[in-house]
């Protein structure tokens, strides 16, 4: 305010500026400076670089860092750009996946090409959260394992994975979503040394692991939605039960109307009479 009345003791009155400054009370010093803006580029970009590179440091290590580099800038000066980036107020970085191919769903040509592999979850009675890991071959659409447990870590997905292929031999392929389970580093190294290629859904699109989320939406239904469980031994006893069901007597469209051991069967038939006939 008072250097908008000097301004107007000199502009419209004709005063010397010493004397409108005098009549005001102002200093001329304070009243002739200018403000210079203040180039805070470098330092922004200095912050950038840290931060980006750092994401967990706050404000005083950002300015030992700085200064340990030979930058010249005060704490004042580092603080003030600090809080106009908003780099105060840590925000926790999203986790990223690393970009998925489209895989088409395509009907493999004979067993052990691709497995599918896919979580289920649900409760006991008293309220304990289990979990359900499937296996499907999506050849004849066979149910290779249902492992029920209230934890389901990467080493429990592997041994039950070693125990069907001790069975019937290992895939070619497996095809998951991006769970945690499925794209920790323990699975990736394990199917590399199995030579299997792991193969992920992109996120958000379960229609590419259509097969074993067809078999999701039956185990739904006609199991977990229709009974209540007491015990986790209860569950493994009906899905048990279920499993076989489903694998020798339950007929299926996309089969023919036959069961998954029965379309099998009539796969291994046909490559018999093809290598007699040969």
């Amino acid at each position: 305010m008072k250097r908008e009345a000097v301004d107007y003791l000199v502009e419209e009155e004709q005063l010397s500026n010493r004397k409108a400054c005098k009549l005001i009370g102002i200093s001329r010093t304070t009243c002739q400076y200018q403000a210079k803006p203040k180039d805070d580029k470098e330092l922004q970009e200095a912050l950038t670089v840290l931060t980006t590179k750092h994401a967990a440091i706050g404000y005083w290590q950002c300015c030992y860092r700085l200064w340990n580099k030979g930058y010249w800038w005060n704490h004042k000066r580092i603080y003030r750009v600090y809080t106009e980036m908003k780099l105060n107020i840590r925000r926790r970085a999203k986790k990223r996946l690393p970009d998925r191919i489209k895989q088409p769903l395509t009907i493999p040509e004979a067993p052990n090409q691709v497995w599918s592999i896919d979580f289920m979850s649900d409760t006991l009675v008293d309220g304990r959260r289990f979990r359900l890991f499937n296996v499907l071959d999506d050849f004849n659409r066979e149910s290779l394992a249902m492992e029920v447990d209230t934890s389901m870590p990467s080493l429990r997905v592997i041994r039950v994975l070693n125990r069907v292929i001790a069975q019937r031999g290992k895939p070619a392929n497996l095809r998951s979503d991006n769970g945690p389970e499925f794209i920790s580093h323990i699975l990736q190294q394990w199917c590399e040394d199995n030579a299997i290629t792991l193969q992920y859904i992109q996120p958000g699109k379960p229609t590419q692991n259509a097969y074993i989320e067809r078999k999701n939406g039956s185990i739904r239904r006609e199991l977990l939605n229709a009974y209540l469980f007491n015990s986790l031994a209860e569950v493994r006893c009906l899905s048990e039960e279920w499993r076989i069901d489903y694998n020798t007597e339950r007929p299926h469209k996309s089969l023919g109307y036959l069961s998954p051991l029965n379309y099998a069967e009539q796969y291994y038939r046909k490559i018999n009479n093809l290598e007699n006939s040969n």
